[in-house]
């Protein structure tokens, strides 16, 4: 019995000079190093996960045991390896306090620092958010509720004044307008993917912004009914933007239908009865504007809806032809005064041609439509993408889009395939006779600054040019089916080089016209 109890004894005394001490720290923040840091329930790996942190993010220590350390982060507390986290410093603190300062507009905010990330909202020229951290070309910041990543291009960074601590003002704030911008979207009665669902969005349907929690959006679903939908299937933008005018009557504007059969609707969605059929060349007011849907007055005193993508706008007070606009005090090397569509192809389900290596076309023709984007806008033109994230968009939209804004060019973005891996080059399409100059102009400057094979302009029978009303020209950047030509056009220094080619072509062209 005495030995037993000696054992015992010494197995205590063992076991408590083997166990690690906790020690209570001060409360020094820390940062996280990791790309990745899983908050677990205990000192250990074998604990649950309670969250995932992320790399930038700040934490506040609790106490210390061994190699793990007991934090609070927001208002969850766990245990997180002391290993992927560093003391914050001076100088990164420091950071934390600066804000970014938007210098255009319809700055897009996106989930992830891509430009086929979802976008969760927008920056007007002028709006200040808070800074987080910087990943090459894109800036994390907070704006309002809504965490995304910016351009580096379109933004200042400042420190924050001390006397003015408050928070900048998010045009994501309670009253605003939600977009849905995916095909569907389910609406549910808690911020939770697993809560009960009570309805389903429609593109282009617009509601009534309540709260946002996290990555979520709390709308007005129906007269009585409030929903969460996942703030990534959708865009934020102010009520002022899309209000109907006050008296209830027609406005200026109205719209003209561009496609025969097009259906009229009872409510601002896909979804909805069709109440008449429109023809081409009918004209209806407007009475008022919801997301991608007008709502306008029929001849016999009915009201329905029709998209903004098979109609194309008029406006009795604010009609400028192109002829107006080009005739404006524009200067040869500058762009400024004219409009420019530019036309990423394809996106969403719709992923165009893969190449042998993988590529898919629908992602390097956004990039490269953003760049050629910085480069006429830099030039003075005012420059609208039919795309901005990785979402499908109808063809026939896209020409319409053209239309509504009078585009003086059009210009479709996309990369070639076939089955004969050995077939490479560039080529420039074009379909209706006017269309033919600008395909020219703008393949002559191309053609100077890629090295691959030159296959010259060429006449295409595609919807976006057949159907187009101006100046369209699809352009084909190389073959993704050639494995060599694909390890060459799918590089940064070949986008840079094809679009300021594709630049100096449409510079050359408007030039020539003055």
């Amino acid at each position: 019995m005495r030995k037993t109890v000696q054992l015992l004894i010494a197995l205590v005394l063992i076991v408590s000079i083997s166990m690690p001490k906790l020690s209570n720290a001060a409360s020094d923040d820390l940062i996280v190093t990791g790309k990745i840091l899983n908050l677990r329930e205990g000192p250990g790996l074998s604990y649950p996960i309670l969250d995932e942190l992320k790399e930038g993010d700040t934490l506040s220590t609790i106490e210390k045991s061994g190699d793990w350390i007991h934090v609070k982060s927001g208002n969850t507390e766990g245990w997180v390896a002391s290993w992927l986290t560093k003391p914050l410093t001076e100088k990164e603190s420091a950071e934390t306090s600066k804000i970014i300062i938007s210098q255009v507009d319809h700055l897009n905010v996106r989930a992830e620092p891509s430009l086929s990330a979802a976008v969760l909202a927008q920056l007007f020229l002028g709006n200040e958010a808070n800074y987080i951290k910087s990943e090459n070309d894109w800036i994390q910041i907070q704006f309002g509720t809504v965490t995304g990543w910016v351009s580096s291009q379109y933004i200042t960074i400042k420190d924050r004044s001390i006397e003015n601590n408050q928070s900048p003002v998010a045009s994501t704030a309670k009253g605003n307008l939600f977009t849905v911008t995916v095909d569907a979207v389910n609406v549910r009665k808690k911020a939770d993917l697993t809560s009960k669902r009570i309805g389903v969005a429609y593109n282009g349907e617009q509601f009534t912004v309540l709260d946002q929690a996290k990555n979520w959006v709390q709308i007005q679903y129906a007269d009585k009914t409030k929903g969460w939908i996942y703030s990534f299937y959708g865009t934020f933008s102010t009520n002022g933007n899309t209000a109907a005018p006050s008296n209830g009557q027609a406005s200026d504007e109205s719209v003209t239908i561009i496609y025969d059969g097009t259906n009229l609707r009872e409510e601002a969605s896909t979804a909805s009865a069709i109440v008449h059929l429109g023809n081409v060349g009918e004209t209806y007011p407007i009475l008022s504007t919801e997301g991608d849907w007008y709502k306008i007055a029929l001849k016999d005193g009915q009201v329905a809806f029709v998209a903004n993508w098979v109609v194309s706008l008029n406006n009795a007070t604010q009609h400028v032809s192109s002829t107006q606009k080009n005739s404006s005090s524009r200067k040869k090397g500058t762009l400024r005064g004219l409009t420019i569509v530019i036309d990423p192809g394809h996106g969403g389900n719709d992923h165009g041609t893969t190449g042998v290596r993988g590529t898919d076309e629908k992602d390097i023709t956004l990039k490269t439509a953003e760049l050629l984007k910085s480069k006429l806008r830099a030039a003075g033109a005012d420059v609208v993408l039919t795309r901005e994230s990785d979402v499908y968009v109808d063809l026939r939209k896209r020409v319409a889009m053209g239309h509504q804004v009078e585009a003086d060019a059009f210009i479709s973005i996309h990369y070639d395939a076939t089955e004969n891996s050995s077939v490479s080059g560039v080529t420039t399409y074009y379909m209706n006779s006017y269309q033919k100059q600008l395909a020219e102009y703008v393949h002559a400057g191309l053609s100077k600054k890629v090295s691959i094979r030159d296959r010259g302009v060429q006449p295409g029978n595609y919807l976006v040019l057949r159907e187009n009303r101006q100046e369209a020209i699809l352009i084909e950047l190389g073959f993704l089916s050639n494995p060599s030509e694909e390890r060459n056009i799918t590089t940064d220094y070949y986008r840079e080089q094809a679009t300021l080619g594709i630049y100096q072509g449409i510079l050359n062209y408007f030039d020539a016209q003055l």
